[in-house]
């Protein structure tokens, strides 16, 4: 599963690639020596899309981008992600059956009856933010989000389990399961979850945050601090709110060298941390990002990046090593900027464990901003 979730993500950033390299390339020597354009725009802004904790609050990867007071911006982005994770024993218990079925009562019972804890996530998501932004003086602005969600059984199944066939990867109990259901399943010490309805849409909690930018303008170091908070008005809704606030500060230096961009980012949320399951208190749940830009061309950046962050399962939650172990993802993107606009499309792959985050996740995004244009 590991070889194939990588070889996906290669095939993608190598096709987004050729496409960027095509349209950008220049058109004579003169042209490939010209001096770039030193504008970076930061780590790509994706956010956790993993059900394990999108509905805490989640700080952003922080952007490059400055501008002169009274500059604004906004962001709409389209994340997309496919879910199958699984503990060792209903892995067992699905590899014993033949053909395949819906996951019914009969099916939940015998997951049941399992011994010890257990769990089944089968689902995809889709996640649609929009941020605006403000800049208040010549350091210091503010933002806002509001973010959706939308749960189905989706689309990918067969093309996962095709790719997993043709490289002879482990389908991991998947040929049981009905494809593009939704199917989640919780039978742990902690709480326990049997094929709730899921709602097919509806809005998270909005988020407002206020950041500090060290130098308006890049400059070859730069410093970038974040504090935010979300804030439940619409009270705890299953699956869309946890009906608590969480704050979250982060830090991120950023070093550019003419066409490189380097960048670490550690954020620290304080949340109750629910997720799709609950968990039991709250607690503060550190985030590492480190992420890499290149400026190729004039108009198209290229970026690659790092995500590490623990688990919000801890041991009164859980004992399965499956749920408590660190989360660990990366992520490839191009970007691609036309006037005062900048278009996004990036992947992430979730590695070294596989049953705590997706399995493959997409992010389509436009940005727009004066800024962009300079």
């Amino acid at each position: 599963m590991q070889q194939a979730g990588i070889r996906v993500v290669c095939v993608l950033f190598a096709a987004m690639l050729s496409t960027l390299a095509w349209a950008q390339a220049p058109s004579t020597a003169e042209e490939a020596t010209k001096p770039a354009s030193l504008t970076h725009f930061g780590l790509l802004r994706e956010r956790d899309l993993s059900p394990f904790g999108f509905l805490r609050l989640d700080m952003r990867p922080a952007h490059a981008v400055s501008g002169p007071p009274g500059n604004w911006g906004v962001e709409v982005s389209l994340g997309y992600q496919n879910t199958w994770a699984l503990s060792k024993n209903v892995k067992s218990y699905l590899n014993t059956l033949q053909g395949r079925r819906p996951i019914g009562p009969a099916e939940v019972q015998a997951i049941r009856d399992l011994p010890g804890e257990a769990y089944l996530v089968d689902l995809e998501a889709g996640l649609v933010d929009m941020t605006l932004h403000y800049k208040l003086t010549n350091h210091w602005g503010v933002y806002a989000a509001v973010s959706g969600v939308f749960y189905t059984g989706g689309f990918l199944d067969g093309t996962i389990e095709g790719f997993h066939d043709t490289f002879g990867f482990d389908q991991a109990g998947r040929p049981a399961v009905r494809r593009n259901d939704m199917n989640l399943i919780f039978d742990l010490k902690g709480a326990q979850v049997y094929q709730p309805d899921l709602p097919e849409r509806g809005l998270l909690d909005p988020v407002f945050g206020v950041r500090y930018t060290l130098h308006q303008s890049p400059a070859p170091w730069n410093l970038v601090i974040e504090g935010a908070i979300k804030v439940p008005v619409a009270g705890e809704r299953a699956f869309l709110s946890t009906g608590e606030y969480d704050f979250g500060m982060q830090i991120t230096l950023q070093r550019f060298l003419q066409r490189h961009g380097f960048y670490g980012s550690l954020a620290a949320v304080y949340t109750l941390a629910s997720t799709i399951v609950p968990t039991s208190d709250r607690q503060v749940i550190p985030t590492l990002v480190l992420g890499y830009e290149y400026k190729w061309t004039e108009h198209a950046n290229l970026n690659v990046q790092i995500y590490a962050s623990p688990s919000a399962y801890k041991s009164s939650d859980t004992d399965l090593d499956e749920l408590t172990q660190p989360k660990y993802q990366i992520s490839l993107g191009g970007r691609y900027r036309i006037g005062s606009s900048v278009l996004t499309l990036a992947v992430t792959e979730n590695v070294a464990n596989y049953n705590n985050s997706p399995d493959i996740g997409f992010q389509l995004s436009w940005a727009y901003s004066p800024a962009f244009k300079r």
